[in-house]
């Protein structure tokens, strides 16, 4: 897989409608996919135990996409061997009063996670870029009007980055995910979770009103894709129409990435070898 051909380079210009939403590779096979998935599920706990022991990175894996795009079941997948203890994922719904009563950050910083651990964001700070730049829910945030500027989008963009590269300095790997589905697609999974009643929770008319801003949202992600990929924290756009596909892809983006922080368990001092020995001296005499 090359993984480049999914990346946003940073300053380059996003044009969702030229970026497939299928297998761009039809030569891999949803076999070779799961087969690719299953090994990087593997490889994934053994790496989350050296992240922990090594206690100097944190991972944030930020999900975001259209209604249906698959991101529960692509974090529930992927992530499945990963130990919970070390894992934290939050989903980011309407803000509370008390969190519209803070900066639009002060919830999400409250989540990034702790160094050792893995954080998964279900959405995220992304969403003050995307569904209230189409329904203009700026007038909510109770923002002093002098300080609302008329580029208000060029500013979060910029205020995003400065806080993601605040992170990224203080330990945080940041791997940004857009889940990139057609229309077609995303009709066809909520006609599906309207016939099966096991999925019909999941579903309710306020998805139908939203896919009719369709269009206004893929200018949000390309502007927000363009304007906030950067050297330390990318944007990945994963074709998700199979889901299959995406989860290998996303599996091996992590998975690479993270064997580039060459991680190890901590080396052991003389004086803790000597310790060791003592305490199973100890134990064998019991």
């Amino acid at each position: 897989m090359k993984l480049s051909d999914f990346v946003v380079e940073p300053n380059s210009k996003v044009d969702l409608s030229k970026i497939k939403t299928d297998i761009p590779n039809q030569k891999i096979t949803k076999e070779q996919c799961e087969r690719i998935l299953s090994k990087n599920i593997i490889k994934l706990s053994e790496i989350q135990e050296k992240l922990y022991a090594d206690n100097k990175y944190a991972l944030l894996l930020i999900f975001q996409g259209m209604d249906a795009s698959g991101k529960d079941s692509l974090i529930k997948n992927v992530m499945s061997g990963l130990n919970p203890q070390g894992t934290q994922v939050f989903s980011f719904k309407e803000p509370s009063k008390e969190e519209l009563d803070h900066d639009y950050l002060w919830r999400i910083h409250k989540a990034v996670p702790e160094r050792g651990r893995i954080g998964i964001f279900n959405r995220s700070h992304y969403e003050e870029v995307l569904i209230a730049r189409v329904h203009n829910l700026i007038s909510k945030q109770n923002i002093p009007p002098k300080l609302v500027s008329k580029n208000i989008w060029q500013q979060r963009f910029r205020q995003i980055n400065d806080f993601e590269r605040y992170l990224f300095e203080n330990g945080t790997i940041i791997l940004k995910f857009f889940l990139h589905i057609s229309p077609q697609e995303q009709k066809k999974r909520f006609l599906k979770r309207i016939e099966d009643q096991t999925k019909n929770w999941k579903f309710s008319i306020g998805d139908i009103k939203e896919r009719s801003f369709w269009n206004r949202y893929m200018i949000a992600y390309q502007e927000a894709l363009s304007s906030t990929s950067t050297k330390f924290a990318k944007w990945f756009i994963i074709p998700s129409d199979k889901k299959w596909y995406a989860r290998a892809i996303v599996s091996e983006i992590i998975v690479q990435s993270l064997n580039k922080l060459k991680l190890h368990f901590p080396n052991v001092s003389a004086e803790q070898l000597d310790e060791l020995k003592r305490a199973k001296e100890i134990l064998l005499q019991e």
